[in-house]
């Protein structure tokens, strides 16, 4: 089992910045690809950015350039730095692991990211 507590979230106005974390604990050896998604009320659950084992990084075409995740290893935290914030990333965004062992997929309880105009 995985644990995932994020934190970082709040209310920044239109085009300033904040930084995610996610810190997790439990089977942290077992974890193999971790990532930020978000649920913007009324809407589905969409991919934010993604970071693999292999430290390869994806993201969403709506977030390039903006966005940055990174893993500090160490701390056994990820992050999403994100900067140029618009109104629409107004989300619940959460963290997310899958495992190297099966088909297992962990969930943090979400953080409010409020972006005013």
């Amino acid at each position: 089992q995985v644990q995932l507590v994020e934190s970082g979230g709040g209310l920044v106005q239109n085009g300033g910045s904040l930084r995610l974390s996610c810190s997790a604990s439990g089977s942290i050896f077992s974890i193999n690809s971790m990532g930020w998604y978000r649920q913007a009320p009324g809407k589905q659950r969409e991919l934010v950015a993604l970071l693999s084992r292999e430290v390869t990084t994806s993201y969403a075409d709506f977030v390039k350039g903006r966005f940055t995740i990174s893993r500090d290893n160490a701390k056994n935290t990820l992050y999403l730095q994100m900067n140029s914030l618009k109104p629409e990333d107004t989300a619940v965004y959460f963290c997310y692991a899958d495992d190297r062992y099966g088909p297992y997929y962990y969930w943090g309880q979400g953080t409010q990211v409020t972006v005013s105009s």
